[in-house]
């Protein structure tokens, strides 16, 4: 399997991790390939948004250049996202850190298993703010819901020329 293909698959085990956790989000087309397609999903929730960077290795540490990293950074900033690392560790599973807690090699930045089990946070801890249980998340859902419709909503009654 390419390691596109392998980036893929992780990325859409992570997409369904989302899902699954009632989440809204989408793959970025193109990312990893393309230029200005600077992060892999976008997942949120009311009160909850996010540019995902997604990364799988079978080595105990994974790379990224400082430029993919200041373009991921920029990306989310211009969109109001909080930037997240994914990173995946064969037969140990996801991690999810902060681009703040990543380690400066010189040339790219790094995550080790050691330091993704020390400043990382498995999928359940990092997001469980954002958790479908959390009735606050309810309560925006149900008034955004509503304030949406209320500034939608046209009255049957009302004619044409108010449209």
């Amino acid at each position: 399997m390419s390691n596109k293909a392998k980036g893929s698959k992780a990325e859409r085990e992570l997409f369904q991790m989302f899902v699954d956790n009632h989440f809204r989000a989408v793959r970025v087309a193109g990312s990893g390939v393309m230029e200005n397609a600077d992060c892999d999903l976008i997942a949120g929730k009311p009160g909850a948004k996010y540019c995902i960077e997604a990364k799988s290795t079978k080595k105990t540490s994974k790379y990224i250049s400082k430029e993919q990293m200041n373009s991921f950074i920029v990306f989310a900033e211009i969109f109001g996202l909080t930037p997240v690392i994914a990173v995946r560790f064969n037969r140990i599973g996801w991690f999810f850190i902060s681009p703040k807690d990543l380690e400066d090699s010189g040339k790219n930045w790094a995550v080790s298993v050691e330091s993704a089990r020390e400043k990382g946070k498995r999928f359940s801890q990092f997001f469980m703010n954002s958790s479908p249980n959390n009735p606050k998340n309810k309560e925006l859902n149900s008034d955004l819901i509503e304030d949406y419709m209320k500034d939608n909503y046209i009255d049957e009654n009302d004619s044409n020329e108010n449209l």
